[in-house]
Parts: structure tokens; sequence; C-alpha cells
């Protein structure tokens, strides 16, 4: 595994959406259609983020290093092993299509690089979450896959789990609440503003 392209995708995880967001505002073409769709999948994305920030705590947004305080196996951890990358990618990928900026190419090559990008982060932690969990997280990693999820959830008396918090959830995902917000309002503005 390329440890530095890995430790440097993850302190930059934040960032990367930036050159996309800016190039479909500029070459915004959304019609109703594109509208509506992108939004339900941009929900979708950020439903399952919240869902997974309330059992994860606020330890997801660390960006120098990875870290976790438990090895987190409930609500959608049960079904998939990284949820909130699965939210971010339909977030993207929704906010591709709301644009409809350069479609198809714009949104299949964004959805390529950050298959890309969460590949080698996932990467690199897995092999934290090895070297910290060791059998426990063998135990998961081995009944729950890495991206797409299994249709019954993983269960396990073994390992310890927090509690779930939707305030804390909440509170941890009101930045990027307010960035969806901003985006989504200025493509709707940049359409409406078309228009006339």
């Amino acid at each position: 595994m390329n440890k530095p392209l890995s430790s440097l995708l993850f302190k930059y995880r934040s960032y990367t959406p930036i050159t996309f967001i800016i190039v479909m505002l500029v070459y915004e073409n959304a019609n109703i259609w594109s509208l509506i769709i992108g939004f339900l999948i941009v929900a979708g994305g950020e439903l399952l983020r919240l869902c997974g920030v309330s059992w994860a705590g606020s330890e997801t947004r660390t960006t120098g290093h990875m870290e976790g305080t438990y090895l987190i196996i409930s609500g959608p951890f049960a079904y998939t092993r990284n949820p909130l990358y699965i939210g971010n990618i339909l977030i993207y990928l929704g906010i591709g299509i709301m644009s409809f900026a350069i479609f198809p190419y714009l949104q299949v090559f964004a959805l390529l690089f950050f298959i890309f990008q969460y590949y080698h982060i996932i990467k690199g932690e897995e092999e934290y979450l090895l070297n910290r969990y060791g059998e426990q997280f063998k135990e998961y990693k081995k009944n729950v896959p890495r991206l797409f999820p299994r249709l019954t959830p993983y269960k396990t008396g073994e390992v310890r789990q927090p509690p779930f918090k939707l305030k804390a959830g909440l509170r941890s995902e009101k930045r990027t609440f307010q960035a969806i917000g901003f985006i989504m309002v200025t493509i709707f503005l940049l359409w409406l503003i078309g228009r006339y």
C-alpha cells in the first residue's frame, strides 16, 4: 500500500471536491429534473452521513491523522464498513447531477476520482484499524463489505459501542449542511437566473 498517498488524500479529503464544485458551478446547465433527482441523491447521502456520524462521533472530522476510540459496528456500519464515504460519494454525485454541467462526462470523471481517493484512504484506515483492534477488526472485515452494503446487519456482542447521539451528529454535520446548502442554493439560483 502507498502510505504517503493514503495519508495525503486523507489529510486533504475535505478540499479535493472544490475543483469539481467550481467547474459544476461555472458550467451549470441544470433543468428541473436534474435539480429534483440530484437533490434526492444529495439528501440520501447526507442522511447516511448523519446516521454514521451520530454513531461514530466527531472523530470523523480529524484530518491530521487516522484515529478512533471505538471500532464502530452499529447503525449503518453494520451494513457497510464505510457509510460516511458512500454518503460523500452520493453527495458529490447528486450535486453533479443537479448542476448537469458537462453531463455526463464531469460526473463520471468525478465519481471515478472519488472512488480512487476513498480506495486509498480506506486502505490506510484499515491498516490502522487492524493494528488497533486486531481480531475484532478482522472478524468485522470478513463479515461486512467495504462499500456495497450487506442486506442484513452484522451483529456481535463482543465489541463495545458508543451510544447513538443524534444531537452530537447534527452539531458535527453543521458545516457540511452549510456547505451543501450553499452549493445547492447557488445551483438553483443559477438555473433560475438562466431561465429569465
